[in-house]
């Protein structure tokens, strides 16, 4: 299922017995969710099903093929309990074609139609922030750290490739789903950069918010890719960013100080090269994503070989490292710097 469907209006329907024959649907329901939600879908005994207004066909250039196909398709949605909540929304557990879904409400929309929401994939693993939060300090694995960061820095290269500003990246805005894998989500604030890009005004969270932001300059999408680098040091520490500070001293440090995250000694060298760049108080300065993904797949094929990220082996002489690692270990190289 895609990341992120377009706006439906929901309407009531007769209810629909609610069908469970996916052996792996029904291993992540237990039997209180299913009756919850074949007793009390919206405080009624009336399910929802969704149609396309044409105002939105318009918009998103949907054929009419498409319309009446997504209308028969959306008419298998069932809602559950909510789960979890934002500013702007909230969110429900749903089965779609009898599969787990997420179903995330706007709270400023009323329950009788029209209603909008977005079906997203249920990310059964929670945000990148609650898996953090469960692990010591510096406990991940140079190959773990290599896979989350691969997974959302391809995110994100795709959503620029889009012309897409996410605008509030962040690890609680980054799911995982059951295999571990990330997922970029919570589009809420992103923009179009065409159209916000010599905007100003804060948008996003404050521990992750690049300084020319905080300080309401104009700004590009290098503003995602300073955040990123505040995950990366997320990921190779398993700290909260500017812990022991309130939201608005650590945008105070960054923005009046040009104060970072510390990183520790035990942080690859070659990593740490890339969150110093990825965090660099000149947004110029600091690489594309397509320039991250290159590197962070170059240092993933190192580790698959069994060879360092520094030159400190002994086993291989140095020249022989030099020739194979290239990239890898080389903090010139490792990414183009656009000055």
């Amino acid at each position: 299922m895609a990341t992120c469907f377009n706006p439906f209006r929901l309407r009531r329907t007769k209810s629909k017995p609610l069908e469970m024959s996916s052996s792996s649907t029904r291993n992540q329901w237990n039997s209180s969710d299913i009756e919850t939600m074949d007793r009390k879908r919206f405080d009624s005994l009336e399910s929802w099903s969704m149609i396309l207004e044409s105002d939105n066909v318009e918009t998103w250039e949907v054929s009419k093929e498409d319309q009446e196909e997504w209308t028969a398709d959306l008419s298998q949605l069932f809602i559950g309990n909510k789960f979890a909540s934002g500013a702007h929304s909230r969110i429900y557990r749903g089965i779609y074609k009898q599969r787990a879904v997420a179903v995330k409400m706007f709270i400023a929309a009323c329950k009788k139609p029209p209603v909008y929401c977005i079906i997203m994939e249920y990310m059964s693993q929670g945000t990148l922030r609650m898996y953090l939060n469960k692990k010591e300090p510096y406990s991940l694995s140079i190959e773990t750290i290599l896979r989350l960061a691969l997974d959302i820095s391809r995110g994100m290269a795709y959503l620029h490739s889009q012309g897409v500003i996410h605008r509030d990246l962040k690890s609680s805005n980054l799911l995982l789903n059951d295999e571990m894998r990330v997922k970029v989500a919570d589009f809420g604030t992103s923009c179009l950069e065409t159209q916000c890009r010599e905007a100003k005004g804060n948008m996003g969270t404050y521990r992750w918010m690049a300084p020319e932001m905080i300080k309401e300059k104009p700004y590009t999408r290098k503003v995602d890719v300073y955040s990123f680098g505040i995950v990366l040091w997320e990921l190779t520490t398993a700290l909260l960013p500017f812990q022991g500070m309130t939201p608005v001293q650590a945008a105070f440090a960054v923005a009046e100080k040009n104060e970072r995250p510390p990183l520790p000694a035990s942080c690859q060298p070659a990593l740490a090269h890339l969150i110093k760049r990825c965090w660099a108080a000149n947004p110029s300065k600091r690489p594309d994503f397509t320039d991250i993904v290159s590197a962070l797949e170059k240092y993933d094929e190192c580790v698959k070989e069994g060879l360092p990220l520094t030159l400190h082996s002994r086993l291989v002489s140095r020249n022989a490292i030099l020739e194979r690692l290239k990239g890898c270990v080389s903090m010139n190289s490792s990414i183009p710097v656009h000055v």
